[in-house]
């Protein structure tokens, strides 16, 4: 596969920049590998397909307020701080972002109020530091004066809305620096209907790293060198997953992130391991998956590693750009904040 295979025309006005209220309320593409049909419905409507017995596994993942303002020592430069992950919480130590990092040298110093400030101590790129905080309840701290990191696509300044509105319901665990974001469709009100139809939802963790919005830059998809993120998959939720598997029921999954850590954690009998770890699969077509019948997802970049997961989940690159065109021409409404998909 190329990467010009995964291209479309995004119209700019389609880019969601606010969710729609209520969340279960965004229209939902259906695909059908068998049929190869494209079919336009509301998200609510996935309650027809789910049957008893079946599993949806999702992200329980939380969005950390990683964006940061400070002023730099003597100077009060304004520096931007954006945070990547925690790396030693006993030393205060995380991997950043700096802007502009031009200004930012090791044994600078960045002030965020009275309370909180970091030390750049290492340069790991061009803009990238590793710096060192004052005290170790950096996540506490960032709550109250961080700004959610939306992605640079959505051209707009952050609100106080976008707290809650960036976060899914099944957040827990914080760790990540984008959105789970097939999982902002669900409100606790479907999730409730859902578990009335005997279906169990299964939560996992993997931590989404600012490398999910990194470009391809080679032509040759083989030559690409993925990003590496957390996962964990509880022993709890294998055995759910694998109880389905080997009951003949369905294992829905919701989102590329959580996909991509169940394919990251497949025995040789093609069931769920229990593991905690890294990954850096990067999956394209043709790719064979182990865990996974159907897939929830959004609609992704043109040229993105979301995009080629999908269709390689779809089976058929070409029907899945034929859907992403369906979408532009019918305006659905594309990424983060945008409506979703299911492959069937």
């Amino acid at each position: 596969m190329k990467l010009t295979d995964f291209s479309y025309n995004l119209p700019k006005h389609q880019i969601a920049k606010f969710p729609v209220s209520p969340r279960d309320k965004s229209k939902l593409l259906v695909l059908n590998r068998e049929t190869h049909s494209v079919e336009a419905k509301i998200f609510t409507d996935i309650t027809s397909y789910l049957k008893e017995g079946d599993v949806v596994v999702v992200n329980e993942t939380k969005v950390i307020q990683a964006r940061l303002y400070g002023k730099k020592e003597k100077t009060n430069a304004k520096i931007e701080v954006f945070l990547l992950r925690e790396l030693n919480k006993q030393e205060c130590i995380w991997d950043v972002i700096v802007d502009p990092a031009r200004k930012v040298r090791i044994g600078n110093k960045i002030y965020f109020n009275d309370e909180l400030w970091c030390e750049i101590i290492d340069n790991t790129t061009s803009r990238g530091r590793t710096v060192r905080f004052n005290r170790p309840e950096v996540l506490a701290a960032i709550e109250k004066i961080g700004l959610t990191p939306l992605p640079y696509y959505i051209k707009r300044d952050t609100v106080e809305s976008d707290r809650d509105d960036y976060q899914t319901v099944f957040a827990k665990r914080d760790g990540s620096v984008a959105a789970p974001t097939a999982g902002l469709h669900f409100t606790p009100k479907l999730i409730e209907k859902i578990k009335k139809k005997g279906i169990d939802f299964v939560p996992i963790i993997l931590h989404i790293g600012l490398g999910t919005f990194a470009a391809v830059e080679v032509e040759d998809l083989t030559k690409h060198r993925m990003h590496s993120e957390f996962f964990e998959i509880p022993k709890e939720a294998s055995e759910k997953i694998n109880k389905a598997i080997k009951g003949g029921h369905k294992v829905y999954v919701v989102g590329t992130s959580t996909i991509r850590a169940l394919e990251s954690s497949v025995t040789a009998e093609g069931l769920c391991r229990p593991q905690i770890g890294w990954t850096d699969k990067f999956i394209y077509p043709p790719y064979d998956f182990k865990i996974a019948d159907h897939l929830i997802t959004n609609f992704h970049l043109s040229e993105s590693t979301l995009l080629m997961l999908v269709s390689a989940f779809a089976g058929d690159t070409e029907f899945m750009m034929k859907a992403y065109r369906k979408a532009v021409k019918e305006e659905f409404r594309f990424l983060s904040y945008g409506d979703a998909m299911l492959i069937l």
